[in-house]
């Protein structure tokens, strides 16, 4: 066993800046507040001084506390200034290693190593931080030692576990051309939130009360009265330059947030399984085995949709940025997605696929629950507000059991002898892929309007992720129960995840060829 090693010692300076970066805000007010009269700006300098030594005082002992060791058998964090805590991982409980490098961190050339155990969030493994050689060294030491103890537990697969080859085929990637088009896709107007939340701190720094009504009132009555004066075309072309200019931030905004989240996007597939980069300022480094891969999401937008642009997700034990799904594909074309699907295992649906849809009991009590709420506010409407308004409630109701009839045609599942399927949406619909295999369990829910009308919510136990299937007629959501728990009991799974990495069958490849865009179509 390796003896107790320290993380990278520029840990220590990246502390200190961060506390540079928290005593900034308070030394800027008390610098404009009335605090300390005219040394008000000395004390602020002093506040920040003491909180700066303060805070790189404490991340120097923090570093130093902090320790990992490589055992034979399990990975060990200690930490803890005052209160110790220590942390043990077996690696057959680590599903993967991820390296994250944020932007500060990435000046110093150090890493974030993430060790994914399956169980999500603040109960995940982490060092911050490596150097980038380092991160990488301890990233192909614990999987291969993790390899070594899933080959030692399965007895078909004993032996020592080889190194695997992180080169690979790149199966999809992103240019600078396409990820300007998905970040006009991406509109945003999170900028005027941003503005919103600075206006907070305007007062603080100038005589301006941003939240003085008679102010805005006396502002928006100068500027109404120059309005008017400008005639009705200057109007009507202020209000589409106003639009115009929405549009071009909320694109602007889009593009940038897109830029910096999915710069360099490459999906690589390997020996050991899918390695996904990507990261103009965070960049992040993941790795999914594909034995790891539980099913797929394939979803879209209202707008992309008619401009064929799809996304793929893979439903993944370990978390994603907070999300259960792996992005791999964030935006494709369907011959992309149907490519990624087969080297992961996956069978997409084609014009083979049977499928079922929702009980037209569930379409009709649905269209009628979401269009009730309207209908009674119709009520009062007619009764007490201008003759004429009650129209309004009742033209939104109609809108709802239309939509809900509408949305009726997409709502299908379908089960063959290896996948299930189900799918909804119609102005955006999203399709999610499980392997019976992969299922763990089968729930059929069924609320009292539900029993009484003879259908349930099929929901499947698919780890890291949620499946369910609305609506099922009763009778059929039984028979697709005994056809699921049919595979589920006959599935060992202490073996599932100890087999090895396969790659794709050609044979699944050539039966997709035909896979078109209209999977969701009626």
């Amino acid at each position: 066993m390796n003896g107790p090693r320290n993380t990278a010692p520029l840990t220590v300076v990246l502390g200190a800046i961060g506390a540079i970066r928290s005593a900034v805000i308070p030394a800027i007010a008390i610098a404009f507040s009335g605090i300390g009269g005219g040394g008000r700006f000395l004390l602020a300098i002093g506040v920040a001084v003491a909180a700066v030594v303060i805070g790189t005082v404490t991340s120097y002992i923090g570093w130093r506390r902090l320790t990992y060791t490589i055992g034979e058998t399990d990975i060990r964090v200690e930490s803890g200034i005052l209160s110790r805590a220590a942390r043990s991982v077996p690696y057959e409980r680590i599903q993967d290693v991820s390296l994250e490098a944020k932007p500060l961190p990435r000046l110093f050339g150090l890493v974030a190593v993430k060790f994914e155990t399956g169980a999500g969030g603040a109960d995940d493994l982490a060092l911050q931080y490596l150097t980038a050689a380092e991160g990488e060294a301890l990233r192909q030491l614990v999987r291969e030692r993790r390899d070594e103890e899933v080959a030692a537990a399965s007895t078909d697969h004993a032996g020592p576990a080889q190194a695997a080859d992180e080169a690979g085929e790149v199966l999809f990637a992103m240019g600078p051309r396409r990820l300007v088009t998905f970040g006009l896709f991406e509109f945003s107007l999170a900028v005027f939130a941003v503005l919103g939340g600075a206006l907070q701190y305007v007062d603080n720094v100038t005589s301006v009360d941003v939240w003085d009504v008679d102010l805005w009132y006396g502002w928006l009555k100068e500027q109404g009265s120059t309005v008017v004066t400008l005639g009705p075309y200057v109007q009507a072309l202020g209000v589409a330059a106003g639009i115009v200019g929405l549009l071009i931030v909320g694109s602007l905004t889009g593009v940038v947030r897109t830029v910096l989240r999915d710069w360099g996007f490459t999906l690589t597939r390997s020996a050991r399984g899918f390695r996904r980069q990507r990261g103009l300022l965070t960049r992040t480094d993941v790795v999914m085995p594909v034995h790891r891969v539980q099913g797929l999401v394939i979803g879209t937008g209202l707008v992309r949709y008619r401009f064929g642009w799809h996304g793929l997700s893979f439903v993944s034990l370990a978390q994603d940025a907070q999300e259960q799904s792996h992005m791999v594909a964030p935006f494709a074309k369907m011959d992309e997605i149907t490519l990624i699907a087969s080297a992961a295992g996956f069978r997409l649906p084609d014009d083979a696929t049977a499928w079922h849809r929702a009980s037209k009991r569930h379409r009709t009590d649905k269209a009628v629950t979401d269009s009730a709420l309207f209908v009674l506010a119709a009520i009062p409407v007619a009764i007490f507000a201008p003759f004429g308004l009650f129209l309004i409630p009742l033209g939104i109701a109609t809108l709802a059991v239309g939509a809900n009839l509408y949305a009726w045609e997409f709502r299908r599942h379908a089960i063959d002898d290896r996948q299930v399927y189900a799918s909804h949406g119609f102005l955006s619909p999203t399709l999610g892929v499980a392997t019976r295999l992969k299922l763990h369990s089968v729930e059929i829910a069924q609320g009292p309007l539900a029993r009484l009308r003879g259908y349930a919510t099929v929901h499947l136990g698919l780890a890291g992720g949620a499946f369910a299937m609305h609506g099922v007629p009763i009778a059929e959501a039984r028979a697709l129960r005994a056809q699921v728990m049919e595979t589920v009991t006959a599935t060992d799974f202490s073996r599932l995840d100890a087999a090895p990495v396969q790659q794709p069958d050609q044979a699944l490849s050539e039966a997709h060829s035909g896979f078109s865009e209209n999977f969701l179509a009626t």
